[in-house]
């Protein structure tokens, strides 16, 4: 019976047995596969997705928003947000990533009740829709817990129905010590159930229980929501968490084999409906752990750059490139099939633990004292041996980049904009926060109200108060928004700014970071060098090995390059893009 299996029943069965091993479900696995194929409808599809396309170009920019990040009264936000997007970024930006978008009880929107409603605050199915028959849709997949409130958990409280074995359950006699944490809060939740008193696994907070993969019926659910969101016309699925799905009493419960399998096989299935279709996974993890979730090009397609906004930022506050230049050196091409998800602020804070190896203890510590001088907070985790540790900088991205260590200066925005001229031109591709688009700063009465770091970088705009702010030429919100879509009005025009284009690391000294693109046709070669300090920096253009029989241009300011023998001065965070065309 075996031998007839189809090629994409053959491989899920092979997944499923190395997931479920040890698990009292091996019996049942063939009829699992079949009810995977069933629930994704893929029946009729007798061939495995062919491996190693990209599906992306240099014509993709990604926002990130939330549903709500800009609203107007008695209107749904999804218009509002699409009506702005419409208006200000259509030309420049092909693709939106909307933050977990349904029903929630906290974490804005990380702790999910419903996963299969829109909340009904931010709009409907119908707005989702129209979002994504215009633009590259990413959504969330809050995969590896759930709200504490939603109805799966109050039927494991009952202990019946549909969820009533969903959740990951420990005992405060087993052996947690090792187990890897993001936050300080107690691991397990004691809970009273129908069936007595049970110990809940939260990795996160107590209101987001985490699930039990062990149980199929779990991965089918998951499977059945990834189909409701491909029909929805959603093409791009973050993993939220990911790292931390399948867990075990005894070790440290993240990155297990189970975890990179179950990613594995959530890509067979979404790419054998949708060939087009992306994931990208959420690990914020030190770099070398993040790496593996690239798989054999066969995992994620796509990896957030975690390690990219601390040293990025931190080069741009000490005017020193050499970390970054090291970091950039060490990084692996992204195969064919395989992209970086480049980005330097998100609605989370700037993540530590990334950095961790590739900056010092006393650096990370000087970063941190840096950004608090500039108005951010700072977020500890519990380390396993139950230290308190800086997890993570919360803070405005404008705001973060408002000096350097010794102070504050006049470079505010020069420097903003150098970070995100690196960004644009790396290897990858790029992830906008919409509140770095807008140049948004810190939100200090959010965090009042809500008593949580990381709202001090999730400002809601009212639409008439930011169509103000960005009118107004005293503030810098619209020359922020103006210089951005210029940048990108260049970047999406240039094939050597292909994600999978060449990239070679320059060595230019510590205060030119510099690296060179080439498309994959190799036509077209783009030299990327920004002056990281405040002060004036002498580029000497010999360094760069220019062909002399090319015409060579600076693309940002359209200065043509006469003679490869001169020196360019770059001002204090200035960049230029030297191409051959």
């Amino acid at each position: 019976m075996p031998n007839t299996f189809s090629p994409l029943k053959k491989k899920l069965l092979d997944q499923l047995t190395f997931i479920y091993k040890g698990v009292e479900v091996e019996q049942l696995l063939p009829e699992i596969a079949q009810e995977l194929i069933d629930i994704m409808d893929i029946g009729d599809k007798p061939d495995l997705p062919i491996p190693f396309q990209n599906n992306w170009s240099e014509k993709d920019v990604c926002l990130i928003t939330y549903g709500n990040s800009i609203v107007k009264d008695n209107e749904a936000p999804l218009k509002t947000l699409k009506r702005f997007i419409d208006n200000n970024t259509k030309k420049q930006i092909n693709s939106v990533h909307i933050l977990p978008f349904f029903p929630y009880s906290s974490d804005d929107g990380f702790s999910v009740i419903d996963y299969s409603s829109v909340n009904e605050s931010l709009g409907s199915w119908q707005d989702i829709e129209a979002i994504s028959g215009d633009y590259k849709l990413m959504a969330d997949i809050v995969i590896n817990h759930c709200s504490s409130r939603s109805a799966w958990f109050q039927n494991f409280i009952r202990g019946e129905d549909n969820g009533h074995d969903f959740f990951f359950t420990a005992s405060p006699d087993d052996d947690l010590s090792d187990v890897t944490r993001p936050r300080v809060s107690p691991l397990l939740r004691e809970v009273e159930t129908a069936n007595g008193t049970k110990h809940v696994w939260c990795t996160f907070s107590h209101d987001q229980v985490d699930f039990d993969f062990r149980n199929p019926a779990v991965l089918k659910a998951f499977v059945s929501i990834v189909k409701l969101y491909l029909d929805a016309g959603i093409q791009i699925f973050r993993f939220d968490a990911i790292a931390f799905l399948w867990k075990v009493v005894g070790t440290n419960s993240i990155n297990l084999p189970q975890t990179h399998e179950v990613v594995r096989l959530l890509r067979l299935l979404i790419e054998t409906r949708v060939p087009e279709s992306v994931i990208i996974t959420e690990t914020n993890i030190p770099n070398t752990q993040n790496l593996t979730y690239f798989g054999n090009s066969n995992e994620a397609h796509g990896i957030y750059n975690f390690s990219l906004p601390p040293l990025l930022i931190n080069t741009l506050l000490t005017g020193d490139c050499s970390y970054l230049k090291r970091w950039l050196m060490s990084m692996p091409p992204a195969q064919d099939g395989t992209m970086y998800f480049n980005f330097i602020a998100s609605h989370d804070g700037i993540g530590l633990r990334p950095a961790e190896g590739l900056l010092t203890d006393d650096e990370l510590g000087e970063l941190a004292q840096t950004i608090a001088g500039f108005g951010g907070k700072v977020s500890m985790r519990t380390t396993e041996t139950g230290e308190q540790k800086a997890y993570e900088l919360n803070i405005a991205l404008y705001d973060a980049l408002q000096g350097t260590v010794n102070g504050k200066d006049e470079w505010n925005f020069e420097r903003f904009i150098c970070a995100h001229t690196i960004m644009f031109g790396l290897e990858g591709v790029p992830g906008l926060y919409i509140h770095s688009l807008l140049g948004t700063q810190n939100d200090y009465l959010k965090v009042e109200n809500t008593q949580q770091n990381r709202s001090i970088n999730r400002h809601r705009w009212e639409e008439d108060a930011l169509k103000t702010a960005l009118g107004d030429d005293s503030l810098h919100h619209g020359k922020v928004l103006s210089a951005m879509t210029d940048l990108i009005d260049i970047r999406i025009k240039q094939p050597a700014f292909h994600p999978n284009a060449t990239q070679f690391t320059l060595h230019l000294g510590v205060t030119l970071f510099g690296f060179w693109r080439q498309s994959l046709n190799r036509k077209q070669s783009i030299f990327c060098i920004s002056n990281v300090t405040d002060k004036p920096v002498k580029l000497v253009l010999s360094e760069l090995n220019l062909i002399m029989t090319e015409n060579w241009i600076e693309l940002i300011s359209g200065l043509e390059i006469t003679s490869i023998t001169e020196n360019l001065e770059l001002s204090p965070y200035q960049t230029v893009w030297i191409s051959n065309q």
